[in-house]
């Protein structure tokens, strides 16, 4: 995902989702532009923050994440990657992770653009520390389970809403140990605390991108005249008043 505001010129900073379809565990890394190697990078930074080893991995066609990186690294024996892409104009192949794009991203640093170093290392740090640990733990998700066509119009029947972090728990593919894990982690966490400092992050990184485009004010000279002046009044209004006295008749 970009972060190019209005114009898409030069280098920006830009977002990394990925989401895992049975459980909703997002992770996502920030990254300037868009070439393949930046890419392959923030794909291996992803991959050792879900509790649970990838076995299959599907993307889209971008050439930014289809390549001959992604692919070497797939076929090597110790990952065991299985790659999947989506079909040439079926843009909702992807509908999982771009879900998570606008709840994940989009709601959380806007449509600013961003293409500073320090606003490229506060989002990665947001990315990797709060926002993943209070989305994972602590946001509720709802999974379609039902679609049904009557007369013209469409039923969507839902299941509870959980947690990707519930959910984990009840997959049989977690091991008890990656679950033993995750409910120390969990135990550790204060969700008031998270989003506080999600927003003080997200504080941040708006002061970041209004000093690149507020105007800088121009040093006024300094005017002795009105300086004096200005000392002047304020000794008047100090002094005490004036007795005037009265005379009665």
């Amino acid at each position: 995902m970009e972060h190019c505001g209005q114009s898409p010129r030069g280098e920006f900073v830009c977002t990394l989702s990925e989401t895992d379809i049975a459980t909703g565990w997002w992770e996502g890394a920030a990254q300037m532009g868009k070439s393949q190697r930046a890419t392959f990078v923030s794909l291996q930074a992803t991959g050792t923050r879900f509790p649970w080893l990838r076995t299959d991995l599907h993307i889209d066609n971008g050439a930014e994440v289809l390549n001959w990186h992604l692919v070497r690294f797939a076929e090597d024996p110790k990952n065991h990657l299985h790659l999947s892409r989506s079909r040439p104009l079926k843009k909702n192949d992807n509908c999982f992770v771009e879900q998570k794009n606008s709840t994940h991203v989009r709601q959380i640093v806007g449509h600013l653009r961003y293409e500073t170093e320090a606003e490229l290392k506060l989002i990665q740090s947001l990315y990797r520390l709060e926002l993943r640990l209070y989305k994972n733990f602590f946001q509720t998700t709802i999974k379609l389970k039902e679609k049904t066509r009557v007369k013209g119009k469409i039923h969507r029947r839902y299941d509870t809403p959980k947690t990707p972090y519930q959910r984990a728990l009840e997959s049989p593919e977690v091991s008890e140990e990656q679950k033993t894990e995750l409910r120390a982690t969990y135990a550790s966490l204060n969700p008031a605390a998270l989003k506080r400092q999600i927003d003080r992050k997200c504080a941040l990184l708006y002061r970041l991108y209004q000093d690149r485009h507020q105007p800088r004010q121009p040093l006024e000279e300094p005017n002795i005249r009105k300086e004096a002046s200005k000392r002047w009044l304020e000794n008047q209004i100090a002094e005490p008043a004036l007795q005037i006295p009265i005379s009665v008749r």
